[in-house]
């Protein structure tokens, strides 16, 4: 017969605590579900459209794959290829980090300083929609004109000017001349940055709250550079987390604005990018275990680049 034990209930042990069992299905309860049902549509979209082409732009790098012919495990060697032995590749790095060292934190930089002077402005609305207008095409629209602006004869808008003021005596090869080329898809670059960036910071500057201003100036801020960099800063610091890490992307992966201007192959290829070559070797060549390993490492770069960028950018209590 079992006896009651030392803690009253039938059949237990004195001095023993009853064990619990922890497993996944203890622990999806009732008051669990809906958050993991919440969380489902996120979990899954993340798993199949980033998780997997990551893992699997892996194992194709591993391989010699061109589609036709049957896969084939060869270890690293395409990695190996990259950096020994294809000098254009590595022109393409080259041309990829020149242009992001520039165009990303330039372009950065001025989406936030526009978007904290049109939030000042009276007609800021009006300000912001001229501001945001040449992002809303594609780079290779927006090439269109552009190279009406910098065609490389005498009927382009810039070299007209020029040589009719007698700055010039001859039409500058702009899109052309591997001299040009590239300080050209920079400043057409930053031109067409003020896209979800500038919207971002603006979003984030409105909703400051007012207090906080008015607090600083009992507190002693007396002029508008104060209140950036003691209030304004420290309250946008999500906005800037994003849009850095944005800028840091759009400027690794850029590709579309160089083919509108500069054709692919561009002159000398003094605008071919890292995307330039994965695509070349992907849709123009079909080696796809060659492409796999290039965006695999565009991915991995992208990956480290955003940790500096969070460790930056993150409040130290996040």
């Amino acid at each position: 017969m079992n006896t009651p034990g030392a803690t009253g209930r039938t059949g237990t042990v004195p001095g023993r605590v009853p064990k619990i069992r922890h497993g996944f299905f203890n622990t999806f309860r009732k008051d669990t579900a809906e958050g993991y049902l919440m969380a489902a549509p996120f979990v899954i979209l993340f798993i199949v459209f980033v998780v997997v082409p990551v893992i699997w732009s892996l194992v194709l790098s591993l391989t010699s794959y061109n589609i036709i012919q049957p896969m084939k495990f060869i270890g690293l060697e395409n990695f190996k290829e990259l950096f020994t032995n294809d000098d254009l590749f590595i022109k393409a790095v080259k041309n990829t980090f020149s242009y992001a060292v520039v165009a990303g934190p330039l372009g950065f930089i001025a989406s936030f300083l526009f978007a904290w002077i049109i939030n000042q402005l009276k007609f800021r609305n009006s300000f912001a929609l001229a501001f945001y207008a040449p992002s809303l095409t594609s780079g290779l629209a927006m090439s269109v004109v552009w190279l009406y602006l910098f065609s490389s004869d005498r009927y382009g808008l810039i070299n007209d000017i020029l040589i009719q003021l007698g700055f010039l005596s001859e039409p500058v090869q702009w899109t052309k001349d591997p001299k040009y080329i590239m300080k050209l898809i920079i400043f057409i670059s930053l031109w067409t940055s003020m896209g979800t960036g500038f919207l971002t910071n603006l979003a984030g500057l409105n909703n400051i709250p007012k207090d906080m201003y008015e607090a600083g100036k009992i507190d002693g801020i007396r002029n508008k550079f104060q209140e950036l960099w003691y209030i304004t800063l420290p309250s946008v610091k999500p906005q800037l987390l994003f849009n850095s890490i944005m800028a840091m992307v759009g400027a690794l992966g850029v590709f579309d604005i160089t083919v509108g201007i500069a054709g692919f192959p561009s002159p000398d290829y003094a605008a071919h990018t890292m995307v330039g070559h994965m695509y070349d070797y992907a849709f123009l060549r079909f080696e796809l275990g060659y492409a796999s390993a290039i965006s695999f490492l565009l991915f991995v770069l992208n990956f480290g680049l955003g940790r500096i960028l969070m460790k930056i950018f993150s409040s130290k209590d996040e």
